[in-house]
């Protein structure tokens, strides 16, 4: 008997297969945008892991093959959750494929990710994911890959990624009492094993960071602002005194000279203040979920301070956010006064990007924690 005979004949093995990914819309015009992307996942659906899940036995559904009446929210969550595997299609980042893999990888459940070449999204760099490329040749071997996976996972287990963590940490008072403490010599919980709250704190941290970060980022764009400033009433006596142009291109020189520290510093700020954002949000993502799922009086100590430091945080990068892009719109200008100032508007310029990305992500985080907070006290 085979490797994969002796998996289907298993009881045990995993019996249903979830699929995450885009949807697109089915009645959408031929040629919309919406119609192509239903299209391509549904043949990736039906050519590629139907058949490798059916060979060991496992049956796979889409969100848009729910049957059952009732919310289909909560049932894609319970599906995410409860299934025996995942296999999510991360194509293009989708922001509800990623909430939905952040939810699954807390659960330290079997997950398999795929993901069209080229179109893989940045958060997920260092989790292993089989790619694809949409030709027949490429098709059959995605789910070639995939079979080796489910075989590999089956016969040595599925490896455990770090949001696992949040979901132990939720185990009840039970779960870590001592083995005298428990009287029947069940198995203690290890000493080092983190709780709820040293989870939290974790988060916490990294958010404090955050916020140390854009406090820098702030002091920093005042900074460069002052020194903008200072230039520009430099040249505007300049224009006054009808100096030459050589030495207005001199005074900007200068200027670029006095914006180049400031400028690598923002933008080593900003990128340091988005490597945090991608190495939380999924943790984050994940916290939110489990806080969702549980009910307001459950939710366990710690989550509504959790809750409260999203919001908090979020409130204190909007008031920063118009500051920053009209800040990147004038460097855009400064950039065409003089070629001394291409570098460090490209310095800010990148800084920017980083910033807006990660504000952007962090509303995100706060419009759910709004609404879980909203919800508890409704």
């Amino acid at each position: 008997m085979n490797t994969s005979q002796r998996l289907r004949q298993d009881p045990d093995q995993p019996q249903r297969c979830f699929v995450v990914g885009p949807i697109g819309d089915p009645h959408a015009a031929p040629d919309s945008p919406e119609r192509e992307v239903y299209e391509h996942n549904l043949g990736i659906f039906e050519q590629v892991i139907v058949p490798a899940c059916k060979k060991y036995g496992m049956s796979a559904v889409r969100a848009d093959s729910i049957t059952h009446a009732g919310d289909i929210n909560e049932q894609i969550c319970r599906y995410v959750v409860e299934s025996d595997l995942v296999v999510a299609d991360v194509s293009g980042g989708n922001p509800n494929v990623m909430y939905e893999l952040g939810l699954r990888h807390i659960t330290g459940k079997p997950t398999i990710h795929i993901g069209e070449a080229g179109q893989l999204p940045f958060d997920i760099a260092s989790i292993r994911t089989i790619r694809y490329q949409r030709t027949r040749s490429h098709l059959a071997g995605a789910r070639k890959e995939i079979e080796s996976a489910l075989e590999a996972g089956l016969r040595d287990g599925f490896e455990l990624l770090t949001p696992a963590r949040v979901l132990r940490a939720l185990q009840t008072d039970d779960d870590s009492v001592s083995v005298s403490e428990a009287g029947n010599g069940a198995k203690a919980e290890d000493e080092d094993s983190p709780g709820l709250l040293d989870d939290f704190a974790v988060i916490e941290d990294g958010v404090g960071e955050m916020t140390a970060d854009m406090e820098a980022i702030k002091k920093t764009i005042e900074t460069i602002a002052r020194l903008t400033e200072q230039s520009n009433a430099v040249m505007l006596h300049l224009a006054q005194a009808k100096a030459p142009m050589s030495a207005r291109l001199a005074s900007v020189a200068r200027y670029s000279e006095t914006l180049s520290a400031p400028a690598e510093e923002l933008h080593t700020v900003a990128a340091t203040f988005a490597g945090r954002m991608v190495s939380l949000d999924s943790g984050v993502r994940a916290a939110l979920g489990l806080i969702e799922m549980a009910p307001p009086d459950g939710r366990g100590e710690g989550a509504e301070e959790f809750l409260e430091q999203l919001m908090s945080l979020d409130e204190a990068a909007q008031d920063g956010l118009a500051q920053i892009g009209s800040f990147g719109a004038s460097a855009g200008a400064m950039a065409r006064m003089s070629r001394h100032l291409r570098k460090p508007v490209k310095e800010i310029s990148a800084a920017v990007k980083h910033m807006i990305s990660a504000i952007t992500r962090m509303g995100e985080w706060a419009a759910k924690a709004r609404e879980l907070a909203a919800g508890a006290t409704a």
